[in-house]
């Protein structure tokens, strides 16, 4: 790291910060979970396996039916994993580290976004599972892993403090902007794909990558579902551009380079499981693989990106006198 600042704990090694960027790895990877079993709960239609809630049919245990329980062993992802060790992070966040803005602004909107993530999954229950709720539920979970990933980026790195000053720039200029847009693509790439599921539209087009033989769609539910299609071909080329200047830069460190390299691989995976999905009838598995995967490579995405800025602020000569 070019810059420790000496009134700065992040950047002294401590076994503080070990346990502290642990409990941040936790919670990345409870709510990688929590939204992965989200996934499974919509694609085998256990939404409403507990018509109730919190409780499912007023009880603690849930009726032993697979849809009671898959629906169950979400709530309790979410309240027993992710509510605790996202509230913990934030607790030893203001308790040992208060003076880093940064990452008490971060974990301090982790734990809104959770509470607001809950009662939102509470509404979407009791409303039978209307399907702007059940999109606006995902975007939420989504927003969730990226917030996380930045605290967990920043309670490793050490650098918060000098994320103001990305603007002053490092020795890429013209890359952060790229895969930033790429990143906010990936996002939005995941919504149209979550429209595409609550609005009935998966199975429109049985075919892949034209619908029905066709590259202009006949009804609503095609358009949806093609408009998906269509936003994987655009921000896939955003994508790669991003990442192969990512990789193919020797100015970037080796795991801004292995970040950009997973990335493509979990891009071009997502497509090759996409079309499976079409040519093998739109099974479970395959759909629920479908949402981990744009999950992965969204995670991947953000990562390389709030690291890039940690990268070039680092970087920066003028921060070594900060």
């Amino acid at each position: 790291m070019a810059v420790e600042e000496s009134g700065n704990p992040l950047s002294r090694p401590n076994r503080s910060k070990v346990w502290f960027h642990g409990l941040c790895l936790a919670s990345v990877a409870a709510v990688f979970a929590l939204v992965v079993l989200g996934g499974v709960v919509r694609v085998t239609g256990s939404g409403l396996g507990c018509p109730d809630w919190p409780l499912c049919y007023g009880k603690v245990v849930p009726p032993l039916r697979a849809d009671a329980i898959i629906e169950y062993s979400h709530r309790l992802v979410a309240s027993v994993l992710v509510g605790p060790l996202v509230f913990a992070t934030c607790c030893f966040t203001w308790a040992a580290y208060r003076r880093e803005k940064w990452l008490v602004a971060s974990t301090s909107l982790a734990l809104v976004l959770v509470l607001v993530q809950a009662g939102l999954g509470g509404i979407t229950v009791l409303t039978e599972l209307h399907g702007s709720l059940v999109a606006a539920h995902l975007a939420m979970a989504e927003a969730l892993l990226a917030c996380l990933i930045v605290v967990t980026i920043i309670s490793r790195a050490g650098v918060s403090g000098q994320l103001r000053k990305c603007s002053e720039a490092g020795s890429n200029f013209n890359y952060l902007p790229v895969v930033a847009a790429a990143g906010i693509g990936v996002y939005v790439l995941i919504m149209t794909g979550s429209l595409v599921t609550v609005s009935g539209s998966t199975a429109a087009c049985t075919q892949w990558p034209l619908c029905q033989g066709n590259l202009l769609p006949a009804t609503q539910p095609q358009l949806i579902h093609m408009v998906h299609r269509a936003a994987a071909a655009l921000i896939g080329v955003l994508l790669l551009y991003a990442l192969h200047l990512g990789f193919k830069d020797k100015r970037n460190p080796a795991d801004v380079r292995s970040l950009a390299l997973l990335a493509a691989s979990l891009f071009g995976a997502q497509v090759v499981v996409g079309a499976l999905t079409v040519w093998l009838g739109f099974t479970m598995e395959l759909r629920a693989l479908h949402l981990a995967l744009a999950t992965l490579l969204w995670g991947t995405t953000v990562w390389l990106v709030v690291l890039s800025i940690v990268r070039r602020t680092s970087s920066n000569p003028e921060s070594a006198h900060a």
